[in-house]
């Protein structure tokens, strides 16, 4: 029997209710199925699929792109800074899209039409110029988020299908930007480049900036679904545990062992992010500006570990040459004698600085399936809710 003759059967109400719920049945599923045609990534090395890589001699390659980097998952280094996935592999394979390629790594027969990452390691928020003047000589790129920018305007309009003026927008409007954890890599380069922390606060204000004006621009291009992420609680990271490891029990979390200052400020970032997203969300009402709560998605971790699988001990790295936190910022994961861990996936940390990819699995679930996105994504497109790549846990 057809629906429509089946519904005829039953009581005004009662139809009225079968029909809105085929209605929101049938449009979930058609949004399902489309609801991006690519995602654009901008980022540091937490986003970064490769680029650093090519920035780099042949013969002298980054860390991240020497064993054991890579081993769980692609069982060779991609230049991911990472033991396999990261958070924006899990989105893309969530979306049914193919894993999002370095736009360094292109050639004549690359495509980018389902996909784009213009992050890149070491990447700042702030030009390289503001770090200079600091007297930081030794970042590991000079690359910032005003230099991806202009990369990726530079390649959209090869990314359009016609020669058609609206063709950049529609491209645009159909993709999932994804900001990456922009902004952790000034911190990085402020506090263990030897700044004092008094100091580095009031740099975030101007961070903030940064990505806010990032965002407009992108807007202005045709951008209407942006994520953009808070930053990790750096102080529970094996690297600055280690470089700022104190005698005075002040300086812990009692309940986490994490460095209470170091994600004082992170929080600080985040708060001022948020107050940021807040202003543009005003300003262009039409646009979807999510955000993703990483610091919220990964501090469960560090107070529950075992409840999340992790029981190598959530603050020491997997990769490492021993210590308290097995970890010494002057010989990274990647030369020796660092060695890495057996089994990864029972750690939070992979080298000191960046997660393992159980850890990157468990975050993106929480950003994509709730509750750690404002608006909840899964809200926006159902197939965020669905299981895809092993997601789902």
């Amino acid at each position: 029997m057809a629906a429509s003759s089946s519904i005829q059967l039953l009581t005004p109400a009662l139809a009225i209710l079968v029909l809105s719920f085929l209605k929101l049945s049938t449009s979930a599923r058609a949004s399902a199925g489309s609801c991006y045609k690519s995602i654009i990534g901008f980022g540091d090395s937490l986003t970064d699929t490769g680029n650093l890589v090519q920035l780099f001699p042949p013969d002298n390659p980054t860390h991240c792109y020497r064993p054991p980097y890579g081993e769980t998952f692609f069982k060779h280094p991609t230049g991911r800074c990472c033991d396999g996935r990261l958070i924006i592999d899990f989105i893309a394979e969530s979306f049914g899209l193919p894993l999002v390629p370095a736009y360094l790594w292109r050639d004549e027969s690359t495509d980018f039409r389902q996909g784009v990452n213009f992050a890149v390691s070491g990447a700042t928020a702030l030009n390289n110029s503001f770090f200079l003047e600091m007297g930081l000589q030794d970042l590991s790129t000079n690359v910032s988020l005003g230099t991806q920018l202009r990369w990726f305007k530079d390649i959209l309009p090869s990314l359009c299908s016609s020669n058609s003026s609206d063709c950049s927008r529609e491209f645009l409007q159909s993709s999932f930007v994804l900001m990456g954890e922009i902004g952790g890599d000034d911190y990085n380069a402020a506090l263990l480049g030897g700044i004092k922390p008094d100091e580095v606060k009031p740099y975030v204000p101007g961070v903030v900036r940064e990505i806010a004006s990032a965002i407009e621009e992108l807007i202005k291009l045709g951008a209407v679904t942006l994520v953009v992420p808070g930053n990790f609680p750096i102080g529970c990271l094996a690297s600055y545990l280690t470089y700022f490891q104190s005698s005075s029990q002040h300086d812990y979390d009692t309940d986490t062992g994490c460095i209470n200052w170091l994600n004082d400020l992170a929080k600080y970032h985040n708060r001022l992010l948020q107050k940021e997203l807040n202003r543009i969300r005003k300003l262009h009402p039409h646009a979807t500006i999510i955000y993703a709560d990483y610091y919220n998605a990964a501090m469960r971790f560090y107070r529950s570990p075992n409840k999340y699988g992790f029981r190598g001990e959530a603050l020491r790295a997997c990769c490492g040459t021993g210590g308290p936190y097995n970890c010494n910022t002057s010989i990274p994961c990647g030369y020796l004698p660092a060695t890495p861990c057996k089994d990864p996936s029972l750690y939070v940390t992979w080298d000191g600085l960046h997660l393992t990819e159980a850890a990157y699995q468990l975050v993106a679930q929480g950003i994509l399936q709730g509750p750690y996105s404002t608006p909840p994504i899964n809200t926006i497109c159902p197939l965020a809710s669905t299981s895809s790549g092993g997601l789902l846990l």
